[in-house]
């Protein structure tokens, strides 16, 4: 697939090594330019680009931003993208955003509502970027790794969920967008290596 990835931090720069190991066209950007990308554009063959670059033609974009960053990111480009959202809301980086301290809203549909027109699918926020990078397993492994995969679009979600199992992880269906809460920090599935039946357990345990 053609990939855009925003955000070249812990995830975002693990996906762009994960993904160009697979084969997919990569494009990379951040809030720095493409000229701080060099580096890992000469390390993996990814394209290093503008956000723009990175969303025009890519059939699926991954969002590895700081959450505060969403709001200025340009919506229009977005529409009818498939997005994956790797954010995490952090109170102490990310400021006060009261429907998120609350939780009444899950921090996947506040992007969704950022980026209207977007099909946006949670995945990639639970686990730790050196796991993301060297702990996937083949199919049927043992000690395979488990990630919630959560949306309102099948289709996407679907696209998605093979992407997962191909990077070496089991899927779960972890619901719909409103439903992702389950999956952010300081639920039972957050920063734990949990396989597919644990990892269904903890969606079912989390508590708001």
């Amino acid at each position: 697939m053609k990939i855009g990835i925003i955000g070249s931090g812990h995830i975002g720069g693990t996906l762009t090594r994960r993904l160009r190991a697979l084969g997919h066209d990569v494009t990379v950007a951040n809030s720095r330019g493409p000229q701080s990308l060099t580096d890992l554009a000469q390390e993996t063959g990814a394209t290093a680009g503008d956000v723009a670059q990175a969303v025009q033609d890519a059939e699926l974009v991954v969002l590895a931003v700081p959450l505060l960053a969403v709001p200025a990111l340009p919506a229009q480009l977005f529409d009818g993208k498939l997005v994956v959202d790797a954010d995490n809301y952090y109170p102490q980086r990310d400021g006060d955003i009261a429907e998120l301290l609350d939780r009444s809203l899950s921090s996947s549909r506040w992007t969704a509502d950022h980026l209207k027109g977007a099909r946006v699918v949670k995945t990639f926020n639970n686990i730790q970027a050196a796991h993301l990078m060297g702990n996937g397993r083949p199919a049927g492994a043992d000690d395979r790794i488990a990630l919630p995969v959560a949306g309102d679009d099948a289709d996407a979600k679907q696209v998605v969920m093979r992407l997962v199992d191909a990077l070496g992880f089991d899927p779960v269906d972890a619901g719909t967008l409103d439903e992702s809460w389950r999956q952010q920090p300081d639920t039972p599935v957050y920063g734990t290596d949990r396989d597919a039946e644990g990892v269904r357990q903890g969606l079912a345990e989390a508590r708001p």
